[in-house]
Protein backbone atom coordinates (compact mmCIF):
# COMPACT_ATOMS: atom_id res chain seq x y z
CA UNK A 1 0.00 0.00 0.00
CA UNK A 2 1.38 3.53 -0.83
CA UNK A 3 1.47 6.41 1.54
CA UNK A 4 -0.97 7.92 -0.74
CA UNK A 5 -3.48 5.06 -0.15
CA UNK A 6 -2.29 4.55 3.74
CA UNK A 7 -3.05 8.60 4.06
CA UNK A 8 -6.80 8.48 2.27
CA UNK A 9 -7.57 5.40 3.78
CA UNK A 10 -6.25 6.85 7.47
CA UNK A 11 -8.36 9.61 6.74
CA UNK A 12 -11.79 8.31 5.83
CA UNK A 13 -11.57 5.83 8.49
CA UNK A 14 -10.90 8.25 10.59
CA UNK A 15 -14.26 9.69 9.88
CA UNK A 16 -15.78 6.37 9.41
CA UNK A 17 -16.41 6.83 5.98
CA UNK A 18 -14.64 4.24 4.41
CA UNK A 19 -15.19 4.37 0.40
CA UNK A 20 -16.47 1.32 0.20
CA UNK A 21 -18.79 1.29 3.57
CA UNK A 22 -21.03 3.77 1.94
CA UNK A 23 -21.50 1.97 -1.35
CA UNK A 24 -24.28 -0.53 -1.61
CA UNK A 25 -22.48 -2.29 -4.44
CA UNK A 26 -19.94 -1.09 -6.83
CA UNK A 27 -22.15 -2.72 -9.83
CA UNK A 28 -25.26 -0.40 -8.84
CA UNK A 29 -23.45 2.62 -8.61
CA UNK A 30 -22.09 2.25 -12.49
CA UNK A 31 -25.39 1.78 -13.55
CA UNK A 32 -27.36 4.37 -11.51
CA UNK A 33 -27.04 8.11 -12.35
CA UNK A 34 -24.06 9.84 -10.41
CA UNK A 35 -24.47 12.01 -7.65
CA UNK A 36 -23.08 15.61 -8.80
CA UNK A 37 -21.26 17.92 -6.81
CA UNK A 38 -21.05 21.19 -7.86
CA UNK A 39 -18.49 23.67 -7.07
CA UNK A 40 -17.02 27.12 -7.88
CA UNK A 41 -13.23 27.81 -7.30
CA UNK A 42 -10.78 30.39 -7.59
CA UNK A 43 -8.06 27.85 -9.05
CA UNK A 44 -6.41 30.32 -11.41
CA UNK A 45 -5.54 34.03 -10.29
CA UNK A 46 -4.95 35.92 -6.97
CA UNK A 47 -6.64 33.41 -5.03
CA UNK A 48 -5.79 30.18 -6.46
CA UNK A 49 -3.40 29.53 -3.68
CA UNK A 50 -6.82 28.34 -2.10
CA UNK A 51 -9.02 27.67 -5.26
CA UNK A 52 -6.05 25.08 -6.50
CA UNK A 53 -5.75 22.76 -3.36
CA UNK A 54 -9.50 22.77 -2.92
CA UNK A 55 -9.69 21.70 -6.37
CA UNK A 56 -7.12 18.97 -6.14
CA UNK A 57 -8.75 17.94 -2.84
CA UNK A 58 -12.39 17.40 -3.89
CA UNK A 59 -10.94 15.14 -7.37
CA UNK A 60 -8.80 13.57 -4.63
CA UNK A 61 -11.48 12.31 -2.63
CA UNK A 62 -14.50 12.07 -5.27
CA UNK A 63 -11.60 9.46 -7.10
CA UNK A 64 -11.50 7.55 -3.93
CA UNK A 65 -14.54 7.23 -3.02
CA UNK A 66 -15.62 6.21 -6.45
CA UNK A 67 -13.38 3.04 -5.94
CA UNK A 68 -15.42 2.13 -3.10
CA UNK A 69 -18.53 1.90 -5.02
CA UNK A 70 -19.59 5.93 -4.43
CA UNK A 71 -22.22 6.71 -1.94
CA UNK A 72 -25.92 4.97 -1.91
CA UNK A 73 -24.97 2.96 -4.23
CA UNK A 74 -24.00 5.66 -6.94
CA UNK A 75 -20.91 7.17 -8.39
CA UNK A 76 -19.56 10.96 -7.47
CA UNK A 77 -19.55 13.53 -10.19
CA UNK A 78 -17.69 16.47 -9.60
CA UNK A 79 -19.23 19.60 -11.61
CA UNK A 80 -16.37 22.38 -11.75
CA UNK A 81 -15.88 25.83 -13.16
CA UNK A 82 -13.11 28.39 -12.24
CA UNK A 83 -14.13 31.93 -11.59
CA UNK A 84 -10.74 33.58 -10.83
CA UNK A 85 -11.63 36.48 -8.23
CA UNK A 86 -14.62 37.70 -9.97
CA UNK A 87 -18.32 37.57 -8.50
CA UNK A 88 -19.98 37.99 -11.79
CA UNK A 89 -18.28 34.84 -13.32
CA UNK A 90 -18.94 32.99 -9.85
CA UNK A 91 -22.95 34.23 -9.99
CA UNK A 92 -23.13 32.62 -13.80
CA UNK A 93 -21.18 29.61 -12.84
CA UNK A 94 -23.67 28.48 -10.00
CA UNK A 95 -27.06 29.19 -11.95
CA UNK A 96 -25.38 26.98 -14.65
CA UNK A 97 -24.60 24.65 -11.62
CA UNK A 98 -28.21 25.24 -10.07
CA UNK A 99 -30.04 24.96 -13.99
CA UNK A 100 -28.09 23.42 -16.10
CA UNK A 101 -25.98 20.91 -14.38
CA UNK A 102 -28.86 20.17 -12.29
CA UNK A 103 -26.21 19.36 -9.17
CA UNK A 104 -27.40 17.60 -5.74
CA UNK A 105 -25.32 19.92 -3.78
CA UNK A 106 -22.99 22.91 -4.00
CA UNK A 107 -19.12 22.68 -1.97
CA UNK A 108 -17.06 25.90 -3.16
CA UNK A 109 -16.77 29.71 -3.11
CA UNK A 110 -13.34 30.14 -2.47
CA UNK A 111 -13.57 33.76 -1.78
CA UNK A 112 -16.08 35.69 0.56
CA UNK A 113 -16.89 38.01 -2.11
CA UNK A 114 -17.62 35.12 -4.22
CA UNK A 115 -19.53 33.18 -1.90
CA UNK A 116 -21.79 36.06 -0.83
CA UNK A 117 -22.50 37.09 -4.26
CA UNK A 118 -24.23 33.56 -4.76
CA UNK A 119 -26.03 33.41 -1.38
CA UNK A 120 -29.33 34.81 -3.20
CA UNK A 121 -28.85 32.14 -6.07
CA UNK A 122 -28.45 29.22 -4.06
CA UNK A 123 -31.23 30.11 -1.30
CA UNK A 124 -34.23 30.79 -3.87
CA UNK A 125 -33.34 27.34 -5.92
CA UNK A 126 -33.13 25.42 -2.49
CA UNK A 127 -29.52 23.86 -2.70
CA UNK A 128 -27.76 22.76 0.04
CA UNK A 129 -24.22 25.48 -0.02
CA UNK A 130 -20.96 24.48 1.56
CA UNK A 131 -18.83 27.40 1.25
CA UNK A 132 -15.26 27.38 1.68
CA UNK A 133 -14.73 31.02 3.02
CA UNK A 134 -14.06 32.83 5.93
CA UNK A 135 -16.61 35.74 6.59
CA UNK A 136 -18.70 35.33 9.60
CA UNK A 137 -21.71 36.94 7.26
CA UNK A 138 -22.00 33.57 5.11
CA UNK A 139 -23.10 32.07 8.04
CA UNK A 140 -24.38 34.61 10.30
CA UNK A 141 -27.43 35.55 10.19
CA UNK A 142 -28.52 31.59 9.11
CA UNK A 143 -29.61 31.69 6.36
CA UNK A 144 -31.52 27.99 5.77
CA UNK A 145 -29.25 26.76 2.77
CA UNK A 146 -26.07 27.92 3.55
CA UNK A 147 -23.13 26.67 5.27
CA UNK A 148 -19.16 26.67 5.71
CA UNK A 149 -16.03 24.65 6.72
CA UNK A 150 -13.48 27.81 7.44
CA UNK A 151 -13.17 29.31 10.75
CA UNK A 152 -14.55 32.93 10.97
CA UNK A 153 -12.94 36.39 10.56
CA UNK A 154 -14.59 37.08 14.05
CA UNK A 155 -12.98 33.55 15.67
CA UNK A 156 -9.95 34.61 14.23
CA UNK A 157 -9.90 38.21 15.90
CA UNK A 158 -10.95 36.37 18.80
CA UNK A 159 -8.19 34.27 18.83
CA UNK A 160 -5.62 37.23 18.16
CA UNK A 161 -7.04 39.19 20.83
CA UNK A 162 -6.65 35.96 23.79
CA UNK A 163 -3.00 35.94 22.48
CA UNK A 164 -2.70 39.77 22.60
CA UNK A 165 -4.34 39.32 26.49
CA UNK A 166 -1.82 36.89 27.07
CA UNK A 167 1.39 38.97 26.30
CA UNK A 168 -0.13 41.90 27.98
CA UNK A 169 -0.57 44.38 24.83
CA UNK A 170 -3.51 46.06 24.72
CA UNK A 171 -3.23 48.90 22.11
CA UNK A 172 -2.81 47.88 18.49
CA UNK A 173 -2.50 48.93 15.19
CA UNK A 174 -5.01 47.11 12.06
CA UNK A 175 -3.96 47.35 8.30
CA UNK A 176 -6.27 45.77 6.50
CA UNK A 177 -7.48 44.52 2.56
CA UNK A 178 -10.39 46.14 1.02
CA UNK A 179 -11.72 42.98 -0.06
CA UNK A 180 -14.69 40.87 0.96
CA UNK A 181 -12.53 39.14 3.77
CA UNK A 182 -9.91 41.65 4.48
CA UNK A 183 -12.87 43.80 4.77
CA UNK A 184 -15.09 41.91 6.75
CA UNK A 185 -12.54 41.06 9.60
CA UNK A 186 -11.70 44.28 9.86
CA UNK A 187 -15.34 45.05 10.74
CA UNK A 188 -14.94 42.10 12.86
CA UNK A 189 -12.21 42.87 14.74
CA UNK A 190 -13.49 46.52 15.03
CA UNK A 191 -16.31 45.25 17.02
CA UNK A 192 -15.01 42.50 19.20
CA UNK A 193 -12.32 44.73 20.41
CA UNK A 194 -13.89 46.14 23.66
CA UNK A 195 -14.91 43.00 24.62
CA UNK A 196 -10.91 41.79 25.36
CA UNK A 197 -10.11 45.63 26.11
CA UNK A 198 -8.06 46.39 22.99
CA UNK A 199 -8.02 49.66 21.93
CA UNK A 200 -7.32 50.18 18.03
CA UNK A 201 -5.48 53.28 17.87
CA UNK A 202 -4.65 53.54 14.31
CA UNK A 203 -6.38 51.74 10.97
CA UNK A 204 -5.20 51.52 7.52
CA UNK A 205 -5.97 50.12 4.14
CA UNK A 206 -4.50 48.32 1.12
CA UNK A 207 -5.98 47.47 -1.88
CA UNK A 208 -6.03 43.98 -4.25
CA UNK A 209 -3.41 45.17 -6.91
CA UNK A 210 -1.16 47.62 -4.05
CA UNK A 211 2.80 46.57 -4.55
CA UNK A 212 3.66 48.44 -1.44
CA UNK A 213 2.59 49.41 1.64
CA UNK A 214 4.95 51.37 3.06
CA UNK A 215 2.84 53.92 3.31
CA UNK A 216 0.53 52.97 5.75
CA UNK A 217 3.12 51.35 7.60
CA UNK A 218 4.86 54.77 8.15
CA UNK A 219 1.62 56.36 8.90
CA UNK A 220 1.20 53.52 11.73
CA UNK A 221 5.08 53.78 12.87
CA UNK A 222 4.08 57.32 13.44
CA UNK A 223 1.40 56.65 16.18
CA UNK A 224 2.69 56.41 19.77
CA UNK A 225 2.17 53.60 21.91
CA UNK A 226 1.27 50.90 19.07
CA UNK A 227 1.95 47.43 20.92
CA UNK A 228 1.21 45.17 18.01
CA UNK A 229 -0.10 45.14 14.43
CA UNK A 230 -3.03 43.10 12.91
CA UNK A 231 -3.41 42.78 8.90
CA UNK A 232 -6.73 41.42 8.15
CA UNK A 233 -6.05 39.79 4.64
CA UNK A 234 -5.43 37.14 2.26
CA UNK A 235 -3.42 36.63 -0.54
CA UNK A 236 -0.10 38.03 -1.69
CA UNK A 237 -0.73 41.71 0.26
CA UNK A 238 -0.15 39.88 3.98
CA UNK A 239 3.27 39.07 2.54
CA UNK A 240 3.91 42.48 1.32
CA UNK A 241 2.81 43.87 4.49
CA UNK A 242 4.88 41.59 6.27
CA UNK A 243 7.94 42.61 3.67
CA UNK A 244 7.25 46.35 4.31
CA UNK A 245 7.02 46.06 8.22
CA UNK A 246 10.54 44.62 8.69
CA UNK A 247 12.04 46.97 5.77
CA UNK A 248 10.66 49.68 8.12
CA UNK A 249 12.09 48.45 11.21
CA UNK A 250 8.99 47.73 12.93
CA UNK A 251 9.64 45.86 16.05
CA UNK A 252 6.06 45.05 17.76
CA UNK A 253 4.48 41.81 17.28
CA UNK A 254 2.83 40.92 13.98
CA UNK A 255 -0.43 39.26 13.30
CA UNK A 256 -1.83 37.68 10.46
CA UNK A 257 -5.08 36.08 9.83
CA UNK A 258 -6.05 32.22 9.12
CA UNK A 259 -6.36 33.74 5.95
CA UNK A 260 -2.62 33.11 5.11
CA UNK A 261 -2.20 29.51 6.60
CA UNK A 262 -0.11 27.95 4.04
CA UNK A 263 3.86 27.70 2.86
CA UNK A 264 2.96 30.21 0.27
CA UNK A 265 2.90 32.71 2.49
CA UNK A 266 6.30 32.25 4.14
CA UNK A 267 7.59 31.38 0.59
CA UNK A 268 6.72 35.01 -0.29
CA UNK A 269 7.55 36.30 2.67
CA UNK A 270 10.84 35.19 3.60
CA UNK A 271 12.84 35.83 6.48
CA UNK A 272 10.21 38.73 7.25
CA UNK A 273 8.15 35.89 8.42
CA UNK A 274 9.92 34.80 11.10
CA UNK A 275 8.14 35.72 14.48
CA UNK A 276 4.65 36.41 12.48
CA UNK A 277 1.82 34.83 14.60
CA UNK A 278 -1.63 33.54 13.71
CA UNK A 279 -4.39 31.57 14.11
CA UNK A 280 -5.08 28.63 12.24
CA UNK A 281 -6.07 25.06 12.03
CA UNK A 282 -4.19 22.00 13.32
CA UNK A 283 -3.70 20.52 10.19
CA UNK A 284 -0.41 22.74 9.50
CA UNK A 285 1.34 21.13 12.36
CA UNK A 286 -0.24 18.05 12.25
CA UNK A 287 2.83 15.82 13.37
CA UNK A 288 3.18 18.01 16.27
CA UNK A 289 -0.47 17.11 18.30
CA UNK A 290 -0.13 15.01 20.84
CA UNK A 291 -1.52 11.63 20.45
CA UNK A 292 -4.23 11.92 22.52
CA UNK A 293 -5.47 14.48 20.39
CA UNK A 294 -8.95 13.01 18.35
CA UNK A 295 -7.84 15.36 14.97
CA UNK A 296 -4.24 14.00 14.90
CA UNK A 297 -4.91 10.75 12.86
CA UNK A 298 -7.26 12.85 10.26
CA UNK A 299 -5.28 15.80 9.64
CA UNK A 300 -2.12 13.41 8.84
CA UNK A 301 -3.83 11.23 7.06
CA UNK A 302 -5.10 14.23 4.74
CA UNK A 303 -1.51 15.93 4.99
CA UNK A 304 -0.01 12.19 3.74
CA UNK A 305 -2.58 11.70 0.98
CA UNK A 306 -2.68 14.97 -0.45
CA UNK A 307 1.12 15.40 -0.64
CA UNK A 308 2.07 12.11 -1.69
CA UNK A 309 -0.48 12.96 -4.68
CA UNK A 310 0.28 16.48 -5.29
CA UNK A 311 4.11 16.74 -3.62
CA UNK A 312 4.35 19.77 -1.55
CA UNK A 313 2.97 20.69 1.45
CA UNK A 314 -0.49 20.80 2.70
CA UNK A 315 -2.41 24.01 3.11
CA UNK A 316 -6.01 24.47 5.53
CA UNK A 317 -8.11 25.48 2.46
CA UNK A 318 -7.19 21.88 1.08
CA UNK A 319 -8.74 20.87 4.41
CA UNK A 320 -11.74 22.97 3.75
CA UNK A 321 -12.71 21.49 1.14
CA UNK A 322 -11.83 17.83 2.42
CA UNK A 323 -14.07 18.96 5.29
CA UNK A 324 -16.96 20.01 3.01
CA UNK A 325 -17.22 16.96 0.96
CA UNK A 326 -17.21 14.03 4.29
CA UNK A 327 -20.10 16.76 5.49
CA UNK A 328 -21.94 16.96 2.47
CA UNK A 329 -21.61 12.96 1.89
CA UNK A 330 -22.19 11.87 5.18
CA UNK A 331 -25.33 13.64 4.90
CA UNK A 332 -26.73 12.04 1.72
CA UNK A 333 -25.69 8.88 3.37
CA UNK A 334 -27.76 9.85 7.06
CA UNK A 335 -30.71 10.99 4.78
CA UNK A 336 -30.35 7.88 2.47
CA UNK A 337 -31.23 9.85 -0.57
CA UNK A 338 -29.95 13.04 -2.55
CA UNK A 339 -33.61 14.91 -1.97
CA UNK A 340 -32.54 18.52 -1.32
CA UNK A 341 -34.41 19.02 1.74
CA UNK A 342 -33.68 15.86 3.85
CA UNK A 343 -29.38 16.43 2.97
CA UNK A 344 -29.79 20.67 4.18
CA UNK A 345 -31.37 19.05 7.08
CA UNK A 346 -28.96 16.59 8.18
CA UNK A 347 -26.10 18.92 7.20
CA UNK A 348 -27.20 20.58 10.01
CA UNK A 349 -27.60 18.05 12.38
CA UNK A 350 -23.49 17.21 11.66
CA UNK A 351 -22.60 16.47 15.41
CA UNK A 352 -19.31 15.28 16.34
CA UNK A 353 -17.59 15.28 13.17
CA UNK A 354 -13.72 15.53 13.38
CA UNK A 355 -12.23 17.25 10.29
CA UNK A 356 -9.01 19.13 9.71
CA UNK A 357 -10.79 22.65 10.87
CA UNK A 358 -11.47 20.95 14.44
CA UNK A 359 -14.85 19.45 15.95
CA UNK A 360 -17.97 20.28 14.27
CA UNK A 361 -21.27 20.51 16.10
CA UNK A 362 -23.78 22.52 14.01
CA UNK A 363 -27.35 23.22 14.98
CA UNK A 364 -30.32 25.29 13.33
CA UNK A 365 -28.78 28.36 14.89
CA UNK A 366 -25.22 27.89 13.94
CA UNK A 367 -24.20 26.40 10.27
CA UNK A 368 -19.96 26.53 11.03
CA UNK A 369 -20.36 24.43 14.01
CA UNK A 370 -16.65 25.37 15.37
CA UNK A 371 -15.60 27.40 18.71
CA UNK A 372 -12.01 29.23 19.28
CA UNK A 373 -10.77 25.65 20.71
CA UNK A 374 -10.65 24.75 16.54
CA UNK A 375 -8.06 26.87 16.16
CA UNK A 376 -4.28 26.69 16.98
CA UNK A 377 -2.17 29.95 17.50
CA UNK A 378 1.15 29.31 15.19
CA UNK A 379 4.69 31.00 15.14
CA UNK A 380 6.68 31.16 12.53
CA UNK A 381 10.28 30.24 13.05
CA UNK A 382 12.69 29.41 11.18
CA UNK A 383 10.76 28.93 8.57
CA UNK A 384 8.15 26.85 9.51
CA UNK A 385 5.30 26.51 11.37
CA UNK A 386 5.31 26.39 15.49
CA UNK A 387 2.69 26.09 18.42
CA UNK A 388 2.35 29.15 20.71
CA UNK A 389 2.16 26.87 23.91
Amino acid sequence: MTSRQKGLKKSLVALGMVAGALAVAASNAEAADPIKIGTFLSVTGPASFLGDPELKTLELYIEELNKGGGALGRQLELVQYDVGVDSKKAITAVKRLVSQDEVDVIIGGSTSGATMAVVPIVEKAEVPFISLAGAVAIVEPVKKWVFKTPHTDKMACGKIFEDLQSRGLTTIALISGTGGFGKSMQGQCTKLAPAYKINIAASESYGPKDTDMTAQLTKIKGVDGIQAVVNTGFGQGPAIVTKNYRQLGMTAPLYQSHGVASKKFIELAGDAAEGVRLPAAALLVADMLPDSDPQKPVVQGYSAAYSDAYGGSVSTFGGHAYDGLQIAVAAMVRAGSTDKEAVRNEIEKTSGYIGTGGVVNMSEKDHLGLDLSAFKMLEIKNGDWSIVK
